[in-house]
């Protein structure tokens, strides 16, 4: 089926193939910055992987939703970010669980001492991206703040866009990342000063 013919069904009138050519085309070229943005709000690594996997299941599931033409990455974001809150607030009302299993094989490994951690090289793309004392104070920020901070300034996101994206009007939006920002330079002025800058 052409693209252009594709263009002319309705959303309720998705063909597999045309599932799967809008999950490729649409959807596949921002998986980047999707595991960026949600190893930042999680600060794990496997975090950041099933809620990318969740959010691109979810994608898939609901993209009879997705109208075509319009800004897909943003799309993608929102469901990411629902994702987050409600898997937040899950974990918040569970007690905290330990992996009985990872523990004893640490505590009989003879090489426990030497156990390495190894880093995802997205995450440290990022980390290079923006430095190490940026990243470290915008990971120190509140979820909040950080999340319009990558939204606008990482990401590229308008307004609008990440008004959608977070379910608030534009004047929060607005207000909010003033905030943050003022948050950050608050945070950098020592390593700014250390760096010869006028703090």
């Amino acid at each position: 089926m052409s693209v252009a013919m594709s263009e002319t069904l309705t959303n309720n009138e998705y063909t597999d193939d045309l599932r799967y050519e809008v999950f490729n085309r649409e959807f596949m070229p921002h998986i980047d910055s999707m595991y960026n943005f949600a190893f930042r709000l999680t600060m794990d690594e496997d975090d950041a992987n099933d809620l990318v996997q969740d959010t691109y299941l979810k994608a898939f599931r609901f993209i009879s939703s997705f109208e075509q033409g319009t800004n897909a990455k943003a799309w993608l974001f929102r469901i990411l970010k629902n994702s987050f809150i409600n898997d937040y607030r899950k974990k918040s009302k569970e007690p905290s669980k330990v992996d009985y299993q990872e523990v004893e094989t640490t505590y009989n490994s003879e090489e426990a001492s030497d156990t390495t951690y190894t880093v995802d090289l997205r995450a440290d793309a990022v980390q290079e991206l923006i430095g190490d004392e940026v990243a470290n104070a915008l990971n120190a920020l509140p979820v909040d703040f950080r999340t319009v901070i990558i939204l606008c300034d990482i990401e590229g996101f308008t307004y609008e866009e990440m008004a959608k994206i977070l379910d608030i009007p534009i004047g929060t939006v607005r207000s909010r990342l003033h905030r943050a920002r003022n948050l950050l330079k608050e945070k950098l002025k020592s390593y700014a000063s250390s760096m010869g800058y006028d703090a």
